[in-house]
């Protein structure tokens, strides 16, 4: 699995011009699943997600995650994130799992999420046309894959 996580001080997803999704100061989380992936990717992950120190303490310092501060998670799919660019310009998504392998991957890492978070995740609709608009706090953005550790 990989996500792209952004330090957001508000993001929406919007569906067919309706808001469907939303939160203020938190994170938001894109996640591109690929059939290699397990419940132990996205366990790993969500303990990643909510225990991550990016959140400013009193001195100025990224030292508190969002569940120090009480903060909200929006988790969006998307499959890009598997993009091969190698070859030419056109992207191969090959890697990405198909629905039967990436529906349930993601919902997983959603409740686990929620779990650990002691609240509900605000999502998207796996595999709409989505509108995610956002406010990167900082910017921070940080980048990670289940398959390499670092």
């Amino acid at each position: 699995m990989r996500i792209l996580i952004q330090r957001v001080s508000k993001a929406s997803v919007e569906i067919d011009h309706r808001i469907t999704s939303s939160i203020s100061q938190g994170l938001l989380v894109l996640v591109g699943i690929e059939e290699a992936d397990t419940t132990e990717d996205a366990d790993w992950l969500a303990g990643k997600v909510t225990g991550l120190r990016i959140f400013d303490d009193d001195k100025g310092v990224m030292n508190r995650s969002v569940l120090d501060i009480q903060g909200k998670i929006l988790v969006v799919s998307q499959f890009t994130l598997h993009a091969q660019t190698r070859k030419g310009n056109r992207p191969s998504y090959i890697k990405a799992a198909k629905h039967e392998t990436a529906i349930p991957l993601y919902h997983h890492f959603c409740n686990e999420l929620s779990q650990r978070l002691g609240k509900e995740v605000q999502t998207g609709t796996f595999a709409a046309d989505m509108k995610v608009a956002l406010v990167n706090d900082g910017p921070v953005t940080i980048w990670m894959d289940s398959k390499n550790k670092e």
